[in-house]
C-alpha cells in the first residue's frame, strides 16, 4: 500500500507538470519589425540636434554648429556621438562598438563612419564603411549634404539640402573645396551661391539663432 501510494503521488506530480501550459512571448517581448523600428526613428526629428535627412538614403544627421571655417574638421565629435546614443537607447538600441549602435533583436545598425584623416573629403565619408540594406548612417550635416548631391539631380538635391540647412547648417565652403571635377558635381556648383543665402537667413532666425553646439 505504501509503494502504491508513493507511485500515485509521483504520477500526479508529473501529470501536473505536463498540464502546465508553456509560457509564450507577449507582444511586448517580440522583436519589432524593421519597418516598425524604422518608423520609430521619426521621433528623432523632435530633437533639435537630430534630423533624419533622407529616408531613402537612410541618413541621420547630428547638429554640428551654426558657423564654419573651411578648415574645420568634419567629424562626429564626442558630444555628438553621446547625444544620439542617449536618444536611441529608449528605442532599444545599444552601443555595439565605438562606431556602431545596434538594435540586436531587429538586426538594425546605425553606423558612424570612422574618421580617417584631417583632409578627407566629406564626399568620401561613407566610402570605406559599407552597410547592409536595413542599416542607417549617422553623419555630420556637411557629410549628409554631400550624399544628397551625389545621389540626386541638382534641382532635387538643392531642395533637400535647403530642408537640411534650415535644421542644421552645413560647411558650404568645404563642400566647394572638395568637389571633384566630374559632370554631376560640376552641375551642382551654381546652386551653392543660393544655398549660402538661404543658410545665412536660417541662422539669423529662430529656432537656429539661439541654438548652441553640443558640449
Amino acid at each position: 500500500m505504501a509503494m502504491r501510494s508513493l507511485l500515485q503521488r509521483i504520477t500526479t506530480t508529473f501529470s501536473g507538470f505536463a498540464q502546465t501550459p508553456a509560457k509564450t512571448g507577449t507582444a511586448a517581448d517580440a522583436a519589432p519589425s524593421l519597418e516598425t523600428l524604422k518608423d520609430s526613428l521619426r521621433a528623432l526629428d523632435k530633437d533639435p540636434y537630430l534630423h533624419v535627412v533622407d529616408w531613402d538614403l537612410q541618413l541621420i544627421s547630428v547638429f554640428d554648429d551654426l558657423r564654419y571655417d573651411r578648415a574645420d574638421v568634419d567629424t562626429l565629435a564626442g558630444p555628438m556621438r553621446t547625444h544620439i546614443l542617449q536618444k536611441l537607447q529608449p528605442l532599444g538600441f545599444r552601443q555595439r562598438t565605438g562606431h556602431i549602435i545596434e538594435h540586436h533583436a531587429a538586426d538594425m545598425r546605425l553606423i558612424m563612419p570612422k574618421f580617417r584623416a584631417l583632409g578627407e573629403s566629406p564626399f568620401d565619408a561613407i566610402h570605406f564603411t559599407p552597410r547592409r540594406p536595413q542599416d542607417f548612417y549617422i553623419l555630420t550635416p556637411t557629410q549628409s549634404a554631400c550624399q544628397l548631391i551625389d545621389n540626386y539631380a541638382p534641382e532635387e538635391a538643392q531642395d533637400r539640402i535647403i530642408g537640411l540647412i534650415q535644421q542644421q547648417p552645413i560647411n558650404i565652403y568645404r563642400i566647394l573645396d572638395y568637389m571633384a571635377r566630374d559632370d554631376h558635381r560640376e552641375a551642382f556648383k551654381p546652386v551653392l551661391g543660393h544655398l549660402k543665402f538661404v543658410q545665412k537667413q536660417a541662422i539669423s532666425s529662430e529656432p537656429l539663432r539661439s541654438r548652441r553646439a553640443l558640449r
